[in-house]
């Protein structure tokens, strides 16, 4: 008899073609939390996307669990202490979007960079505006990226090609950065950065990370990159650290507002710092999609299920 393997969003294809021969398949998109409880009492394993978050009475309620893997590379909808305590492995694919994470940022950065969102704009109500659109250069410019992971270390790749001074900052890690890469205490980056890319979980150390006094910590007006987790940075104090000249400009794919599944917000209208931050020209938002590109939905199933097939 086949084991159970519950899918409980919705995935790549690739999941039932490369693992329908290992397991029963059960898929359940819309059942809510209490319903799941009762259902996955003989799950051997559950694939997993945001939809509901996996805390320590979910993951009793699967006395025979050998895995929960989620498809993407945040792990906080699982209680990974409590699931590791019972011998159950947690899986994530990082390596999956780590290039379309890179990417993004830097698509962000470099239109922010060079009034690309407001130029557009312009011109397309007639407004040939050339000397507030001057740019500058990445060139020179001193990049700080703080969590060298997966996606950290993706985009101080891609801004070598710029010929950036790039700083990293990872309090888990010594001795991680290559050539080219400098290791550095946050205080380096508080006092030599002139550009900020966050790229780190979100847990109980970093929620509300970047507050008040973070941004009052810097040395030099930052441009703010945040393709990782919307409450990470205390959306009060970005656009304070705006009106302030602390921060130059800001380039947002996350927002505290998200729902936990991440596909939906509080109604962003009814928000008055929202509001604020969407009526400035320096501010850049995209919808949480980093790290959603053709490519990377690929990815992100082959190397879960390479993952999965290592620890059945």
């Amino acid at each position: 008899m086949k084991k159970k393997l519950y899918i409980l969003d919705e995935v790549h294809p690739m999941f039932y073609e490369k693992l329908g021969s290992r397991f029963e398949i059960v898929d359940d998109f819309t059942s809510d939390r209490k319903s799941i409880a009762k259902k996955i009492t003989d799950a051997y394993g559950l694939i997993i996307r945001s939809r509901l978050t996996f805390d320590k009475e979910l993951i009793d309620a699967a006395p025979h669990l050998r895995f929960i893997a989620r498809v993407g590379a945040g792990m906080e909808s699982i209680d990974v202490k409590h699931a590791e305590s019972k011998g159950i492995f947690c899986l994530n694919s990082p390596e999956g979007n780590r290039d379309a994470v890179a990417e993004h940022a830097m698509g962000l950065l470099l239109s922010l960079k060079n009034h690309l969102c407001r130029a557009d704009k312009q011109v397309r109500h007639g407004d040939w505006l050339r000397e507030i659109n001057r740019g500058t250069e990445l060139k020179g410019k001193t990049v700080g990226i703080i969590g060298y992971g997966n996606m950290g270390s993706a985009f101080a790749e891609r801004l070598q090609g710029f010929s950036c001074r790039v700083l990293a900052y990872d309090k888990y890690k010594s001795r991680y950065a290559p050539a080219g890469i400098r290791e550095c205490s946050k205080q380096d980056i508080f006092r030599e950065a002139d550009v900020v890319s966050l790229h780190i979980p979100l847990d109980d150390h970093n929620h509300h990370l970047c507050d008040e006094y973070w941004f009052d910590a810097f040395d030099k007006p930052i441009v703010l990159i945040n393709t990782a987790r919307g409450p990470v940075v205390k959306t009060d104090a970005l656009l304070s650290a705006m009106e302030n000249g602390k921060v130059v400009a800001a380039g947002l794919d996350v927002l505290e507002y998200e729902e936990s599944s991440f596909e939906n917000t509080k109604t962003l209208t009814e928000i008055e710092t929202f509001k604020m931050l969407a009526a400035r020209d320096d501010v850049i938002f995209s919808p949480h999609v980093a790290g959603w590109t053709v490519e990377s939905k690929i990815k992100l199933a082959d190397y879960l299920i390479e993952k999965i097939l290592r620890v059945v």
